[in-house]
Formats: structure tokens, C-alpha cells, sequence
């Protein structure tokens, strides 16, 4: 069926005498003028534990960026790997197996978690998935072998997995519109930190010269553990989960929990409960498949859509940021250096784009992202292909390196985490999530694959020129995002339920309203 542009309005479906009229179009017209400073003075508790509940991705960031500067460590070459051409190294064949640690585990991870995340909430799952890494970590601190330390890579990748489908997932339902792009966005950050830690510690222990070298950095992972065990016993349970269990007293604690007394708790409950008996009325479901039917498909879609992007557009590169400015031409010492710099850019980019999402739409700041990601990879491998490699290309090429991950975590990068948020039904929200992950994880599994044998010496060894890759499949991505990539900003749920049901052409999605929505004059 397709859309009638004239004119341009859609028509709420009538509300559902089960709540009162008024109640949820006093919350809807609060979101709508809500800013976003009153946002942080009027639900300081929903930032506070949204972050908290993010601190899981940290860990998971940690846990391959660690590994891939490992590879650039002696100790660990010298322990794991064999020698070759007078030095120690370490194969392509065991890069790419204990590579795959990670997003094989966040594919299966990130599917199961679905299931326990909707049966017994999202605070439960994440009580379970901090408890089971605790005791996982023993099998990475104690190996000595890189079967062991596979075996440990695996079953904690699997849980590892988990954190990335919970965190947004929770911060998009404790935190009302003004500020749920911040902290979807926040789980970039978090990324970006886990990976900071992992180059400033491998940087600071690659000099030992015994096993210390890399067992104290897998050491360091049960810190965060430390941090977030005794916090999990007061997590509030998300809102939206209670109101779809029928717990509607507990739905209204927790929102008292999360928000000041100057908001009208009341009417919040009234809002998210018409917005679950929208989604029922379209028949939105709750389980995998119907991730895939209707409406849904799409959304799934554009989910699948940016997530990957982040892989193909070449942010696999980063776990081995230090190995390949090592192959760059860098020595050791350098390597690790540029390693830390190169996520500090991305950390800065990550703050900075908090201030872009208050001003410009997701789809300009993601689309523009990913236009300039492509010309600097496309750059790097012209500047690669240069004869004779002349003094400095390798400075050049690590420097346009750390311009490219400053544009990522400015655009491409926090925006994904925001848009898998916001496109998906909230009744589908932890499954709709986990599909992209597992999606993500997946293209994430062929470039571990692919990686390892494009940059090493014994390999393909071809350094900068993998530019060229990435830049080429950027350009197909930022293709399918022109066309695809709808706009959600300043959206309630219940708009973007209604939007997807009538099939509202994504570059049309900014400019359509919803008729007889308080607050919203498109």
C-alpha cells in the first residue's frame, strides 16, 4: 500500500478506553517541550543508572582490543607465537581463531540474551551476565596456551555479547526523549573507553618481560567487576518491561525512582502503557519472527543496516590499531603511542557528538559521517599505493587513520546506537537489537577472518592499500543509508509506530506529523 503525500498528516489510531485520553497526551506534550537541560535537572537517577547499566560494554570493548595489542607485544610473541625471519610472531591462522572469540560470542550471546532479558527483565540479565564474566575472566588470566586462552575467548565472548544488546536497550526505556539519543550514544563511548584502557594498559605493561606482559591486563577486567557487583542490587527494572508484564505498580515505583517529583508519574505510566496497546493493536508481536513481519521488517532492517555499517566502513581495523601502525613502519614503542591517541581522538569525537544530536538529525549526522569515513580510507590507500613509499607515508597514513576514527566517533559510531533504539517497536526492542547485533558480529567474524591475512607480512601484507577495501564498501553502505535511513529525532514511540505502519518513505520521515499529537507542529 503506498502513501498518500497530499496531504502529508497521519491520523492517530483512536485511543483505547482502558487508560484515560488525557494522561498520555499530557506526557506526549511534555516530551515534546521538554529540553534538554531540563531533561538532566528532571531525571538525573534514569542517566545515572543508564550509565551504570553501560558500564558492561566497557568490558566487552576491552576484551578483543586487548588481544589485538597483544600481538603487538614481545612477551606475549615470544610465549604464544613462533619465530619468523628472526623474530618471534604469531599466525595469521591462531590471529584469526582467537579473533573470533569475541563475535561469535556476541552472535549467540547477543540471541540468547533476548530471551532471559524478556522473561526475567533487563536489571536480572545483567546481574547474570556481570556474575558469569567474573568467574570466566580465571580462564584468560591462567592461560598458557593459545587453546587455553581460545577456550577462554569463546565462553567469554558469549557473555561479553550480552552487554551490548542490554545497555541501549535500557537506555532507551528509562530516559525520556530529550536526552535518549545521549545516552543510546553513550554506549559508543563506552566502546571507545573499554578500547582506551586496553591500548594505555598493554602499552604500560608490553615492556615486562615475563608473563606478566599480558596476564595483568586480562587481570584488570575483574576491576570492573569490582565496580558494578555491589550497584546491581538497586538497579531499577526498566518501566516499559513491567508495564508489558502487567506489574503496573511497580512500573510506578520505578518511574519515581527514575524521576524527579516534578514530573507526572502518572501520566508517563498512561503514555507507555497506550504506546504497548498501539503496538498490540498492530499486531507488532514479541518474539524473533516477528522481527520480521510487517512493519517490523523494516525496522529490523534499518537496524541490520547501520550496525553493519559500522564493520564495513572499517572499525575492525581499530582492534588491530597498534599492530597495524607496527606493519606501518612504526616501531613498538610509537605503535602503542598512536594506538592511545587513536581512540582519545575517538573518545573527544564520541563528547562532541552529543552536542551535534541536539542540533542536527541522525540521518544527516550518519549519512555525512559515512561520506567522509570513505573518502579518507579511499585516501589512505592512494597514499599507500605511492611508489616507492617515500619517507613519512607511514606517519601520513597513521595520522589520516586517527582523523578517520575522530569522524567515526563523531558520526557513524554513536548515531548507530541511537537509531537501533528509536527504529525498533518497543515490544521487540531486546530482540530487534539482539538480531542486529548478531548481524553486526557476523560481518565482524568474516573481517577477523579477512583481516589478518590482508595486513600480515606472511600473508597478503597489504598495509594502507586496505583503503581501498573499506572505501569501497563505505560507498555501498552510504548508498543503502541515502535511501533507507529514515529520520527519528524528536519521535515519540507511538509517532514512529504509526510512521512505519503507513509506510512513510524515509526522506519523508522529518517533515510528516501526526495529527492530534500535543507538542508536535511538523
Amino acid at each position: 500500500m503506498g502513501v498518500d503525500t497530499a496531504p502529508r498528516v497521519l491520523e492517530a489510531p483512536a485511543k483505547s478506553t482502558v487508560v484515560d485520553d488525557a494522561a498520555p497526551a499530557e506526557a506526549i506534550a511534555f516530551e515534546h517541550d521538554l529540553s534538554f537541560a531540563d531533561a538532566v535537572k528532571l531525571y538525573p537517577a534514569a542517566i545515572g543508572w543508564s550509565a551504570f547499566v553501560s558500564t558492561g560494554v566497557i568490558m566487552l570493548a576491552f576484551d578483543p582490543q586487548l588481544l589485538g595489542n597483544l600481538y603487538a607485544t614481545p612477551q606475549f610473541q615470544k610465549d604464544f607465537g613462533h619465530e619468523f625471519q628472526g623474530a618471534y610472531t604469531i599466525s595469521a591462522a591462531w590471529q584469526t581463531a582467537l579473533g573470533m572469540g569475541n563475535p561469535i560470542g556476541q552472535v549467540v550471546g547477543a540471541l540468547l540474551a533476548g530471551y532471559p532479558m524478556d522473561l526475567f527483565g533487563r536489571k536480572y540479565t545483567f546481574f547474570a551476565c556481570v556474575g558469569l564474566t567474573a568467574c570466566l575472566i580465571f580462564i584468560q588470566f591462567f592461560a598458557r596456551s593459545l587453546v587455553t586462552l581460545l577456550v577462554g575467548e569463546l565462553l567469554g565472548g558469549l557473555v561479553l555479547g550480552c552487554f551490548v544488546v542490554i545497555a541501549p536497550t535500557y537506555a532507551s526505556e528509562v530516559c525520556p526523549m530529550a536526552i535518549r539519543g545521549h545516552l543510546t550514544s553513550y554506549v559508543n563511548l563506552c566502546f571507545v573507553m573499554g578500547q582506551l584502557l586496553a591500548n594505555g594498559v598493554t602499552a604500560g605493561t608490553s615492556k615486562l618481560h615475563n608473563h606478566w606482559a599480558y596476564s595483568l591486563p586480562f587481570a584488570l577486567q575483574w576491576f570492573w567487576c569490582a565496580i558494578i557487583i555491589p550497584g546491581m542490587f538497586f538497579v531499577p527494572e526498566s518501566p516499559w518491561w513491567l508495564v508489558r508484564k502487567g506489574r503496573l505498580e511497580d512500573a510506578e515505583a520505578t518511574l519515581h525512582r527514575l524521576a524527579s517529583t516534578k514530573v507526572n508519574i502518572s501520566a508517563t505510566l498512561a503514555a507507555i502503557r497506550e504506546t504497548d496497546r498501539l503496538e498490540r493493536e498492530l499486531e507488532t508481536g514479541s518474539t524473533y519472527w516477528d522481527c520480521f513481519k510487517g512493519s517490523n521488517l523494516r525496522r529490523t532492517e534499518i537496524s541490520i543496516g547501520v550496525y553493519t555499517t559500522q564493520v564495513l566502513s572499517g572499525i575492525y581495523l581499530v582492534n588491530y590499531g597498534t599492530y597495524f601502525f607496527t606493519l606501518a613502519g612504526l616501531d613498538t614503542d610509537n605503535a602503542f603511542y598512536m594506538g592511545i591517541g587513536f581512540l582519545a581522538v575517538g573518545f573527544v569525537g564520541t563528547i562532541i557528538s552529543w552536542f551535534e544530536i541536539v542540533r542536527f538529525g541522525r540521518r544527516r549526522i550518519y549519512n555525512t559521517g559515512l561520506a567522509v569515513l570513505m573518502v579518507l580510507m579511499f585516501v589512505i590507500g592512494v597514499l599507500d599505493s605511492i611508489p616507492g613509499r617515500p619517507s613519512g607515508v607511514q606517519w601520513a597514513e597513521s595520522a589520516l587513520m586517527l582523523v578517520w576514527n575522530f569522524a567515526y566517533d563523531l558520526s557513524v559510531g554513536p548515531i548507530c546506537f541511537v537509531i537501533i533504539s528509536e527504529v525498533s517497536a518497543t515490544r521487540v526492542r531486546s530482540k530487534s537489537i539482539a538480531v542486529a547485533t548478531a548481524a553486526q558480529a557476523i560481518a565482524g567474524i568474516v573481517m577477523t577472518v579477512a583481516i589478518p591475512y590482508l595486513i600480515s607480512p606472511e600473508q597478503a601484507n597489504l598495509q594502507g592499500k586496505l583503503g581501498y577495501f573499506f572505501g569501497g564498501l563505505a560507498l555501498l553502505c552510504l548508498a543503502w543509508a541515502w535511501f533507507r535511513l529514515p529520520e527519528t529525532m524528536g519521535r515519540t514511540y507511538e509517532e514512529l509506530d504509526i510512521l512505519f505502519d503507513r509506510k512513510v518513505p524515509a526522506r519523508r520521515f522529518k517533515s510528516y506529523y501526526v495529527e492530534g499529537v500535543p507538542g508536535d507542529e511538523r
